[in-house]
């Protein structure tokens, strides 16, 4: 599966494909130019904080590798003009470990936590170069038809709504609530002033 956003004039081509082990160095490219992504291998929510912590970079690479051997591609690349720019993690809550361990989520959540047909986007990258070009919400629209197309029942979401406080830019690897919402995502609980649980129902 990929989705095309085709553009008019000197507008880049953004391409959106599954994150796949012969894409491997596209995730790196697109995970490396800026923010935590290099340091996290987008780990953090595979991980128990304790494994997270022992893990050493390269540990964390060599796993990002063995995700993207899954049959089912745990995350989506976005290419802009051919370039790996963006990456977006949507795949099973069930395969996310540190969601269940997570209390905010935990506490607020209705959806079982055993239930693979509950998938989660929880993860954002962008590079520096290629911001503001509305690729978050490219790859959550993007992100809605895969999970859709492997049998998810519901997607949630942990944004950050920025309307409230103040936010490091590295917070905000969460996603915006105003992207999710603009997506069909409706607010279903918020465990903090700044933190919402949003929820989009596929069946």
């Amino acid at each position: 599966m990929s989705a095309t956003f085709t553009t008019v004039g000197a507008m880049p081509k953004i391409v959106i494909e599954p994150a796949t082990a012969d894409r491997f160095d596209d995730a790196e490219h697109a995970l490396t130019g800026g923010g935590d992504g290099r340091g996290c291998q987008c780990q953090w929510w595979t991980l128990t904080n304790a494994q997270f912590q022992a893990a050493s970079q390269a540990e964390k690479r060599e796993l990002l590798a063995g995700d993207l051997e899954a049959e089912v591609s745990p995350a989506l690349i976005a290419y802009v003009d051919g370039e790996a720019a963006g990456w977006v993690r949507v795949s099973p809550r069930t395969i996310q470990q540190r969601i269940a361990r997570t209390k905010m989520i935990k506490d607020a959540t209705s959806e079982p936590m055993d239930d693979p047909t509950v998938w989660a986007v929880s993860c954002f990258v962008v590079r520096k170069e290629h911001r503001g070009q509305g690729l978050n919400a490219k790859l959550l629209g993007a992100a809605i038809d895969h999970a859709r197309a492997h049998g998810a029942r519901v997607i949630e979401g942990y944004p950050v709504d920025a309307a409230v406080g103040k936010h490091p830019s590295n917070d905000l690897y969460h996603g915006a609530l105003s992207t999710f919402v603009d997506a069909g995502f409706e607010e279903v609980a918020r465990p903090k002033p700044d933190r919402p649980i949003v929820a989009i129902r596929l069946d």
